[in-house]
C-alpha cells in the first residue's frame, strides 16, 4: 500500500515539473546536479550515496515541494532522499531491495524534482553506479540449509558416501577442506566426501562431526558441518537369561496378572533390550508375552475346573526372542502349573422343584431328595463338600429336612384346604440353602414349591331346594326370567355349570326354556301362553363334573290380556231402503264376539271409520258380547247433505269396558276389528243422480292422404248413406216418444241435438257409446239362513244365489253409432234410457208409480221373498 502511494506521489510530482517546464517557470534550483554517484554492492540500508543542497528564488520563503525522486531508469526503489538540516540533503539506500551486482543493473539515473514556495521548479537527474565487491562463497543443496546427516552401515568398504555444492557469487574457482584431519573421512577439490576405512560398530565410534570449510581465491570462505552416523548391523546373536523354567499360579487369575518376566541379551544391542522380539510359539489362549519386555501375563480365563486343565493341570510354552534385523534367535521351554481354588458353589439341577401332593395326605411322606441334584464341580475334594441348611418359607412349618447332608424334603402336617384355620393357600414356596463346607463357603438358593392338590370331597348344593319364577305370558323369547345358584364347599370352588335335565318341554316344543351353563340365568325359548299352560316344572342340575345335584323349578305363568276379541261374522255386506226408519235393526244384523282372556261384559263397540253423518251405531255399544247394527239417523239425498249410497264401516271392539278410566293409560287392552259393506238403496220414484253405470267411449281415426285418388269418393259416399241412417233413426226414435210418452222429469232433461259445424273434411272420427245397466249388481249373506242372496240396487228385487251360478253380468246393453267428427253429432245418457226394451221400461214405470212400502213391511216381504 505504501509502495502504491509513493508511485502515485511520484506521477503527481512528475505532472508538475513537465506543467512547469511548459509554463516557463523552471530555474536552477538543485545544486550539484546532474551529478554521478557510485555505491557498492551489498550496501546495507541508509548508506549515503550523494549530497546536493537546494537554493530558492529571491520571491520563495522556502521549500514547498522537498526534492523527491519522481522516477529511475531502470525503475527501482532501492535510493531515497533524506534531509541532512537546511537545504541540504542526500541520497542513500533503502536495503529493498539489496544491490547485486551480479544480478542486477549496474547503473542507475535518478530525476530529483524539486519546487519552491514562489511555484519555481527544477528537475535534474543523478546517475548512480553499483561497484563489485568480493563476496563469500555460498553452499547450495541440503547443505546450505540444514546440517545434513549421513548414514553408514557397519561393514561398507571405504568409498565415496556423500557430494558437497558451492559456488562464488564471481564465479571464481572454490577449495575445499575437511576438519579434524583425524577422522577417517576425506574431501576431494570437487566437494566429494568419501569414507577412509570399513567401520565396526562394535569397535569404532558411532558418529562423526565433520566441519566442511570452502574458500575462494582472496581467502573468502564458508563453513558448514555434516554429521557422519555408523548404522549398526545385526551380525550378532541373542540369548536368554533367564534360568527358571517351572512356574506355578492360581486358577481364575485376573487378566493382566503378571506370570514370569523373560530376558535375553543381543550383543549387537549393547545392553539396550529396544531391538529384541519376544514371542510364544506353541499355540494358548491363556497367557501372552510382552514382545519389547519379555513380561510373561495372563490374557485369558484359566478354569481348573473343566477340560483339559481338570486332567491335566500343567500349560507347557515356548518362548523365542530375536531381534528385528536377522534370523538370529534363541527359544526357552516354561511349563505353567495351575492350583485348583474354590471358586465354584454348589449348584443343583434344576435349581427350583416343583413338588404335587393331595390334601390331606398322611404326614411323613417324603418329597425330595435335595442330594441327588446337586454338586460342586471344583477339583479338589476339600473345595467340593457342601451342605443343605436354612429351610423357610410360607409353610414352612409343614415340612422339614431330614438331614443336612442328604437334603431329603419330608412333610410334617396335615393340610386340609376347607379347613377355616387354613388360608387357603394352595402352593408353598419354600427355600433351602445349599453351602460349601470349605472357605469362602460360597453358596446357592434353592426353591421348592409344594402345590397342594385339591380334592374333590364335596358335591355342589344350590342354595334353594326349588326355585318359582312368575312370569308375565307377553314375557319377549330369549328374555331372563330368573337364576338358580349352586356353591361347592371345596377350597377352591370347582367350576360348577348348569344344565337341565327333565321337564323343560311341552307337547309343542322340545324346549320351552334355556339355563347359561356358567351363570345359571334361565331364559324363555318359546312364547308363555297362560290360556294353555299356567305352570311349567323342569329339574335342572349342577355339576362340578364329578359330582352333581339337582334342584326344580316352577315357572308360573301370569295372565296378562294379550288375546284380540274374535267377532262373527267379522265382514258381512247389507242392504237398506233408503226412507229405513230410524232405531230399526239393520236387517236384523247381529255381531257376536268372544275372547279367550276377557269377560264378556268387558267389550265396547264403536265405528271407527266410514260413519258418515253418524247413521249407524251398535247396540248396546258396550257390556255385551252380542250387538246389534241400528240405523241412528235419516238419510237426506234430496238437500245432498248425504251423497254416499255406499258405507264401509270398520268396528273396532275392544276389551276394556270393565276397566276404570284410570287404570286404562296403563292397562293391555286388545282390540278386534270388523268390517261392513252397507249399500242404501234409493226410492224407484227418485231420480238419482248417482245410479250405478259406466260409459265406453272408443274412438277410431282415419288419417287422409291426397295423394289416395279414392279417398273423397269414399268419404263422400260414405257420408251420404251415414246421413240417411241418422235420418232414418231419427224418425223411428220420435215416432216412439210420442207412443210411449216419457216422464216429465226424464223429457224435460234429454239434451238437444247440437247442429253439425263445418269442419274441412281431413279425418273422420268415429265414437262408440256403450250403456251398461245392472239387473242383480249386488250379493250378501243372509243372517237368518246364512244363505247368499242376489238383489238391485235401484228396485230392491232379491233372488237366492245358486251355489254355482255367478253374479249376474251386469249389462243391459244398449249399443248407439256416433256421428264421425264432422256431423257433430252426439247423444246422451237421456237418449240411450230412452232405447230400452219396452218390456224393462214398464217394470221401471210400474215401480215408480208405486207408493214405498212402510220399512216394517219391507222387512216382512223380504223374509217372505227369502222365505
Amino acid at each position: 500500500m505504501k509502495d502504491r502511494v509513493v508511485k502515485i506521489m511520484k506521477s503527481m510530482l512528475l505532472f508538475l515539473v513537465l506543467l512547469g517546464a511548459v509554463s516557463g517557470k523552471r530555474t536552477q534550483l538543485l545544486k550539484g546536479l546532474p551529478a554521478t554517484s557510485t555505491v557498492e554492492e551489498n550496501s546495507a540500508a541508509g548508506v549515503s550515496v550523494y549530497n546536493f543542497n537546494v537554493t530558492v528564488s529571491p520571491l520563495a520563503s522556502g521549500v514547498a515541494v522537498l526534492p523527491t525522486i519522481i522516477n529511475s531508469n531502470p525503475l527501482t526503489a532501492a535510493f531515497d532522499i533524506v534531509s541532512k538540516g537546511g537545504l541540504e540533503f542526500r541520497v542513500i539506500t533503502t536495503g529493498n531491495p539489496v544491490l547485486d551486482y551480479e544480478t542486477m543493473p549496474k547503473s542507475f539515473d535518478l530525476q530529483i524534482f524539486v519546487e519552491d514556495t514562489a511555484g519555481r521548479t527544477d528537475l535534474n537527474i543523478l546517475t548512480i553506479q553499483v561497484k563489485d565487491k568480493n563476496e563469500h562463497p555460498v553452499f547450495r543443496g541440503n547443505v546450505a540449509i540444514q546440517t545434513v546427516t549421513i548414514y553408514v552401515l557397519e561393514k561398507t568398504p571405504p568409498g565415496r558416501i556423500y557430494q558437497v555444492d558451492a559456488a562464488d557469487p564471481e564465479n571464481v574457482k572454490l577449495r575445499y577442506l575437511l576438519l579434524p584431519t583425524t577422522v577417517p573421512f576425506s574431501i576431494t577439490k570437487s566437494g566429494a566426501i568419501f569414507s577412509t576405512k570399513e567401520f565396526d560398530y562394535e569397535k569404532d565410534p558411532h558418529c562423526y562431526f565433520l566441519n566442511i570449510t570452502v574458500t575462494d581465491p582472496d581467502g573468502l570462505n564458508s563453513t558448514e558441518t555434516v554429521n557422519i552416523n555408523i548404522v549398526n548391523i545385526n551380525d550378532e546373536r541373542p540369548y536368554f537369561t533367564t534360568k527358571q523354567r517351572i512356574y506355578r499360579i492360581p486358577e481364575e487369575q485376573s487378566p493382566g496378572t503378571i506370570v514370569a518376566n523373560i530376558t535375553a541379551k543381543d550383543p549387537d544391542d549393547e545392553d539396550s533390550p529396544s531391538r529384541l522380539f519376544y514371542s510364544i510359539q506353541s499355540s494358548d489362549r491363556h497367557f501372552s508375552i510382552n514382545p519389547a519386555t519379555g513380561v510373561l501375563q495372563v490374557t485369558g480365563r484359566i478354569d481348573r475346573d473343566a477340560l483339559p486343565l481338570r486332567l491335566h493341570p500343567n500349560i507347557s510354552l515356548t518362548v523365542q526372542v530375536e531381534d528385528g534385523f536377522s534370523s538370529g534367535h534363541d527359544t526357552h521351554e516354561i511349563t505353567i502349573i495351575i492350583d485348583d481354588v474354590n471358586d465354584n458353589p454348589p449348584e443343583c439341577n434344576p435349581s427350583d422343584f416343583r413338588k404335587e401332593v393331595n390334601e390331606n395326605t398322611t404326614p411323613g411322606i417324603f418329597l425330595v431328595d435335595l442330594r441327588n441334584y446337586c454338586k460342586d464341580i471344583d477339583v479338589d475334594p476339600s473345595n467340593n463338600q457342601f451342605s443343605f441348611t436354612g429351610l423357610s418359607g410360607f409353610g414352612s412349618n409343614n415340612f422339614s429336612l431330614e438331614s443336612t447332608v442328604s437334603g431329603r424334603i419330608v412333610m410334617t402336617g396335615t393340610i386340609d384346604l376347607e379347613n377355616s384355620a387354613n388360608p387357603g393357600v394352595e402352593v408353598y414356596s419354600l427355600t433351602v440353602r445349599v453351602q460349601d463346607t470349605a472357605h469362602p463357603n460360597y453358596s446357592n438358593i434353592i426353591y421348592i414349591y409344594i402345590r397342594i392338590k385339591p380334592v374333590n370331597e364335596f358335591s355342589p348344593v344350590f342354595r334353594n331346594l326349588s326355585y318359582v319364577f312368575s312370569v308375565s305370558e307377553i314375557t319377549k323369547v330369549g328374555s331372563s326370567i330368573g337364576r338358580v345358584h349352586a356353591i361347592d364347599k371345596d377350597w377352591p370352588p370347582n367350576v360348577i355349570t348348569y344344565s337341565i335335565v327333565a321337564g323343560a318341554g311341552n307337547r309343542d316344543y322340545t324346549n320351552m326354556f334355556w339355563i347359561s351353563p356358567t351363570k345359571g340365568d334361565v331364559r324363555i325359548l318359546a312364547r308363555l301362553d297362560y290360556e294353555t299352560t299356567q305352570k311349567h316344572v323342569f329339574i335342572v342340575q349342577a355339576s362340578d363334573l364329578e359330582k352333581s345335584t339337582t334342584a326344580s323349578v316352577t315357572v308360573n305363568v301370569l295372565e296378562v290380556n294379550d288375546e284380540e276379541p274374535v267377532c262373527s261374522p267379522n265382514y258381512f255386506s247389507l242392504q237398506i231402503p233408503v226412507d229405513l226408519a230410524v232405531g230399526t235393526n239393520i236387517n236384523g244384523f247381529r255381531i257376536e264376539c268372544h275372547d279367550r282372556d276377557s269377560d264378556p261384559r268387558s267389550f265396547r263397540y264403536f265405528i271407527n271409520e266410514g260413519n258418515e253423518n253418524n247413521h249407524f251405531v251398535f247396540s248396546p255399544r258396550a257390556g255385551s258380547n252380542t250387538s246389534h247394527l241400528i240405523l241412528a239417523s235419516r238419510f237426506d239425498y234430496e238437500s245432498e247433505l248425504d251423497t254416499n249410497w255406499i258405507y264401509s264401516l270398520r268396528v273396532h271392539i275392544t276389551d276394556d269396558n270393565l276397566v276404570s278410566a284410570r287404570d286404562k293409560t296403563t292397562h293391555l287392552i286388545k282390540t278386534g276389528t270388523v268390517t261392513l259393506s252397507i249399500r242404501v238403496i234409493p226410492n224407484p220414484t227418485t231420480a238419482t243422480t248417482t245410479t250405478p253405470g259406466f260409459t265406453v267411449v272408443t274412438k277410431r281415426e282415419n288419417l287422409y292422404s291426397p295423394s289416395a285418388w279414392y279417398v273423397p269418393f269414399v268419404i263422400t259416399a260414405g257420408s251420404l248413406l251415414l246421413l240417411g241412417l241418422l235420418g232414418h233413426l231419427g224418425l223411428l226414435l220420435l215416432a216412439r216418444l210420442r207412443t210411449r210418452g216419457p216422464p216429465a222429469g226424464r223429457a224435460r232433461r234429454t239434451a238437444l241435438i247440437n247442429a253439425p259445424e263445418k269442419k274441412k273434411v281431413k279425418k273422420e272420427v268415429v265414437m262408440t257409446m256403450t250403456k251398461i245397466n245392472t239387473v242383480f249388481d249386488g250379493e250378501a249373506r243372509d243372517p237368518v239362513t246364512g244363505r247368499m242372496y242376489e238383489f238391485n240396487t235401484r228396485s230392491g228385487a232379491r233372488r237366492w244365489k245358486k251355489s254355482n251360478e255367478p253374479l249376474q253380468p251386469m249389462l243391459a246393453m244398449q249399443v248407439m253409432s256416433s256421428a264421425t267428427e264432422n256431423s257433430g253429432q252426439g247423444v246422451d245418457r237421456a237418449e240411450a234410457s230412452s232405447k230400452k226394451e219396452p218390456t224393462e221400461k214398464k217394470k221401471e214405470l210400474n215401480a215408480a208409480t208405486k207408493p214405498p212400502a212402510k220399512p216394517q213391511q219391507g222387512n216382512q216381504k223380504h223374509q217372505a221373498q227369502l222365505g
